[in-house]
C-alpha cells in the first residue's frame, strides 16, 4: 500500500459559548485536517492543531509522502525530525497529523482499531475533566465572579457527572483564588485544578501559597514561567505542579526532573508530533514516578479520536484528561461521541473509529 494523494483543509467549528484563558477568548477552534489517499482505495484522516499555518508545512511535506507507505513511521519521523526545530510546536502539529492519518489508514487495512495496534485497551471509557473560564459567568460584576462560576461549576457537575473540575486562570491570581474557593465551598469532594497558563508571578503564588494549600488541589497547573519558577513554588509550596508548557518536547524532561520542578506532564498527540511519542512520554513519566496526562487544543472528533485511542491503551494516563471536544457546537464526523457520566468511549471500530462528514468539512473548512 502506497500513498498516492493528500488533501488538505483548514477548518474552524463554533464553541457553544466563549472559552477564555489567561491570554485570548475563543468562540470556535481552528485545525488542520488532512486525507492520505492510497493506491489500494484506503484513506487515512487526520487532523491537528492551528490552521494555515500548520496546512501549509503539510502541504510542503505533501511531495514527500507520494509512494510511501504508510507503515513506514519511523522512517516518516526520522526524516522530518528537524522540522520541530526550524517551526516550533507547528512542525510537532503538522508531523502528528501525517502520524495520525498513517496510523488510521494502517487500522484500516487491518481492520484494527488503532487503540490495539499501540498496545490494546486497558480502559473502555475515559473520564473527562469539567472545563470552567471566566467566560461561563456571563455578565456580572466583578465581585459577584466567583459566586457565578461556583453556580455554574456545580450545574455542569450536576448534568454531566464529572469527578474533576479544571478552572483557566488568568493575570489576578488573587481573584483565580477567590473563584476557587467558591468553587470549593459548592462542590467539597471535587478534584479540583487551575491552569493560569504561567501568568502568576512567583511571589504572588507563593504569597497565596495558604490559601491554595487550603483549597486540597490535585495540581497546580503551570502557575509560573519555566523550570525554574515552577520548581521554587514546588519547594516551596509542596503543592503538586503538572506543565503542558515548561515541558513540551523531550530536552526538558531531564532538566525538570533535575530541578524537581513537576509532578504532572501533560502530554499531547498534535503538540508531541504524534502518537509514538506520547507512549515514550508515558515510559519516562512511569520510569521517574511522575503522573502524566492529556492537554487538550481543541480537538474535533479525528483528533479526539486519536487522544481516545492513545488513553484507552496507556496505563501512565490516570487522570480525568482535558477535552474541549464535549464544548464544541458542532463537528466533523457523520457520529459524535457521546458524553455520559463525565467520559468519553475508546473507539471500536477500524482505525481511528470514525467517518468524517463531507459535508460538514465543506461547510467548515476550506481545501488548501
Amino acid at each position: 500500500m502506497q500513498i498516492v494523494g493528500v488533501d488538505v483543509w483548514v477548518v474552524t467549528v463554533p464553541m457553544r459559548t466563549a472559552f477564555t484563558s489567561s491570554f485570548e477568548t475563543k468562540t470556535g477552534n481552528t485545525r488542520t485536517v488532512l486525507r492520505l489517499r492510497t493506491d489500494e482505495g484506503v484513506d487515512g484522516w487526520g487532523e491537528t492543531m492551528w490552521g494555515a499555518p500548520t496546512a501549509a508545512l503539510v502541504r510542503q511535506l505533501a511531495p514527500t509522502l507520494i509512494g510511501r507507505s504508510p507503515y513506514e513511521l519511523e522512517r516518516f519521523h526520522a526524516d522530518t525530525h528537524m522540522l520541530p526545530f526550524f517551526h516550533g510546536y507547528l512542525g510537532y502539529a503538522a508531523k502528528a497529523g501525517i502520524d495520525v492519518a498513517c496510523w488510521d489508514l494502517i487500522g484500516t487495512a487491518a481492520g484494527r482499531p488503532v487503540h490495539e495496534l499501540i498496545g490494546g485497551r486497558v480502559r473502555d471509557r475515559v473520564p473527562l475533566t469539567a472545563l470552567v473560564t471566566r467566560a461561563d459567568a456571563g455578565r456580572v460584576a466583578p465581585a459577584d465572579l466567583p459566586r457565578a462560576l461556583a453556580e455554574h461549576t456545580a450545574a455542569v457537575v450536576g448534568e454531566y457527572g464529572f469527578t474533576a473540575v479544571k478552572l483557566k486562570g488568568s493575570t489576578d491570581p488573587d481573584g483565580d483564588v477567590a473563584i476557587l474557593r467558591a468553587i470549593r465551598a459548592a462542590l467539597p469532594q471535587i478534584r479540583l485544578r487551575v491552569d493560569p497558563n504561567a501568568a502568576w508571578p512567583v511571589p504572588d503564588t507563593l504569597r497565596l501559597g495558604g490559601a491554595l494549600q487550603e483549597l486540597a488541589l490535585e495540581y497546580l497547573e503551570d502557575p509560573v514561567v519555566g523550570i525554574e519558577g515552577m520548581a521554587t513554588v514546588r519547594t516551596r509550596l509542596g503543592i503538586p505542579l503538572c506543565t503542558n508548557m515548561c515541558v513540551v518536547r523531550f530536552e526538558e524532561f531531564a532538566p525538570a526532573v533535575r530541578a524537581g520542578a513537576v509532578d504532572v506532564i501533560h502530554g499531547d498527540v498534535f503538540k508531541w508530533g504524534g502518537i509514538a511519542a506520547n507512549k515514550s512520554l508515558a515510559a519516562h513519566c512511569d520510569t521517574f514516578g511522575l503522573g502524566m496526562n492529556l492537554h487538550s487544543g481543541g480537538e474535533l472528533g479525528i483528533s479526539t479520536a486519536a487522544h481516545l485511542a492513545l488513553a484507552g491503551s496507556t496505563p501512565a494516563l490516570r487522570y480525568a484528561i482535558d477535552s474541549m471536544y464535549y464544548l464544541h457546537a458542532d463537528d466533523l464526523i457523520t457520529e459524535p461521541f457521546a458524553l455520559t457520566d463525565a467520559a468519553l468511549p475508546v473507539p471500536a471500530g477500524p482505525g481511528l473509529g470514525v467517518t468524517v462528514d463531507e459535508e460538514k468539512l465543506a461547510r467548515y473548512g476550506e481545501p488548501v
